[in-house]
């Protein structure tokens, strides 16, 4: 199945000396992003509690601030990218999504992985053990998600977590999509391949790309899945375009990755200052890519 490509603003919810310390998300929420949005198909915000760099530099929560800006901004797609499966008890993320679906008029996908920022585990006094763990746990979470959000009193019993007639009404209609973040060879795409609805694939390109799009393929197919079900994104930190032969190079990359099977393209465009590129990329390489 070819897809029409689609498009996603990653908006940065940190703040950082370059932005005044104001949080970017805010920034662009009264300028860019009522632009932006209409144009975009879905809208991005990442799951840490403080910044990279500095510790010190502001980082808003990622569910209160897509719950906000899914207040604000009523027609686009909302996805975390993407939260970290030991930040949240499960039952409660389930919760949670189902929740935000419900307001949200069904726009809500939920953006899931395993977690990889250890000191930031430790900052804020959660376990972060070993890889193969924490995609157990994962893949826990998948599951009690998506009985919580079609069983009226769902149970479930495993080897990290559990509940016991976990009633969460109302229950979502439709049940949110769930895109999993994973990179993993050995454990992480064949849990896209398994459950996901959508995967947010690192930014290969050449013989790496096709390797795990085909790990994630195969495991789909052996799991009784139609490979050409999951939707596949990829997040790229470009500058956005400022003449017409910064398009045409846009257009080129993205045209020949659509082509190696990315559909999703969540475009990370820092804190641009001005809405002009904005509306050039929209024109340029939206529209041509699409049409």
């Amino acid at each position: 199945m070819t897809r029409t490509p689609r498009f996603g603003w990653l908006s940065p919810a940190i703040g950082n000396r370059w932005s005044d310390h104001r949080p970017i998300v805010v920034d662009q929420d009264t300028g860019i992003l009522p632009t932006a949005l209409p144009q975009f198909d879905s809208l991005w915000l990442a799951d840490h509690f403080y910044g990279m760099d500095t510790p010190t530099d502001p980082f808003m929560e990622a569910w209160t601030t897509l719950t906000w800006l899914a207040a604000r901004h009523e027609r686009v797609e909302l996805c975390h990218h993407v939260l970290g499966v030991g930040y949240r008890y499960p039952p409660l993320l389930a919760k949670m999504a189902a929740t935000l679906q419900h307001l949200s008029g069904g726009r809500f996908v939920l953006g899931i992985g395993a977690g990889w920022r250890a000191p930031e585990y430790a900052a804020y006094g959660y376990d972060f053990p070993k890889p193969s763990v924490r995609f157990a746990q994962l893949e826990e979470a998948v599951m009690i998600c998506r009985r919580m959000w079609t069983e009226p009193s769902p149970s479930f019993e495993g080897r990290h977590y559990r509940i016991e007639g976990a009633a969460a009404p109302p229950l979502p209609d439709p049940p949110p999509r769930i895109c999993i973040g994973a990179a993993g060879e050995k454990i992480g795409l064949p849990m896209v391949g398994r459950l996901a609805d959508a995967w947010n694939a690192p930014p290969d390109e050449g013989e790496a790309w096709e390797r795990r799009l085909g790990i994630v393929r195969r495991a789909a197919e052996e799991a009784g899945r139609d490979p050409a079900g999951i939707e596949i994104s990829v997040t790229l930190e470009r500058a956005l375009p400022e003449s017409d032969d910064d398009s045409a190079r846009l257009v080129e990359e993205l045209s020949a990755r659509h082509a190696a099977g990315a559909d999703h393209f969540v475009m990370d465009f820092g804190n641009p200052a001005s809405t002009e590129p904005v509306l050039r990329f929209a024109e340029q390489v939206i529209a041509p890519l699409k049409d």
